[in-house]
């Protein structure tokens, strides 16, 4: 492929994730360019170093498998007073309580998430459906068939994460990836794993 045809097919995918305003899935994109999917992941990370190394208004985020344009962060302030919005209210305490168990413990039910909490979550979990951080996944396959409730792609972005690979290592869980607690319902700081000698 010559500079001018790289130029072409950049400048078609560039078209693409703007008219878009969402993620697109590279094999939507692959379709639309009929192109391979390296070629087409080659293009992506090009035009993503392109924006971040010349420091351009936006930036194109990578999501597990979908790709979207999105103004940069450190503009953030300056775009919100152009369009008069006010910062997106934060998140309270419960919220992020629910929303860090839905992320690590996913697909889950609400009863799980008050179970651990010890409160009842119902509100906070409505919350988080309506800011489009958690979503519906299906249901339990028990008695009363609870809904299970997953992370969205808006969490992934609201977070700067690319994947929930990318989630930190949750503090106070042990090997069975259970919580450790002491007498006060403080975590307790796991020993770090020694390496085993030969």
């Amino acid at each position: 492929m010559d500079t001018l045809e790289m130029k072409e097919v950049e400048a078609a995918i560039e078209g693409i994730l703007f008219a878009s305003g969402e993620p697109v899935n590279v094999d939507r994109i692959c379709m639309a360019m009929d192109m391979d999917r390296p070629t087409v992941e080659l293009v992506l990370q090009k035009l993503a170093d392109y924006y971040a190394y010349e420091r351009r208004g936006m930036r194109l985020l990578k999501m597990e498998d979908s790709y979207q344009l999105c103004s940069a962060p450190e503009y953030g302030d300056v775009i919100r007073r152009a369009f008069e919005v006010r910062k997106p209210a934060k998140l309270s305490q419960p919220a992020l309580e629910v929303l860090t168990i839905i992320a690590y413990y996913q697909p889950t039910t609400r009863a799980y998430v008050d179970q651990i909490r010890g409160v009842d979550s119902s509100y906070t979990v409505g919350l988080l459906l309506d800011r489009h951080l958690i979503e519906e996944c299906g249901r339990l396959q028990v008695p009363g068939r609870p809904r299970l409730y997953r992370t969205t792609q808006a969490f992934l972005r609201a977070f700067h994460l690319r994947s929930l690979d990318d989630l930190p290592e949750m503090p106070g869980i042990d090997g069975d990836g259970q919580l450790r607690l002491d007498e006060q319902g403080n975590l307790l700081e796991l020993p770090e794993e020694v390496p085993e000698e030969n």
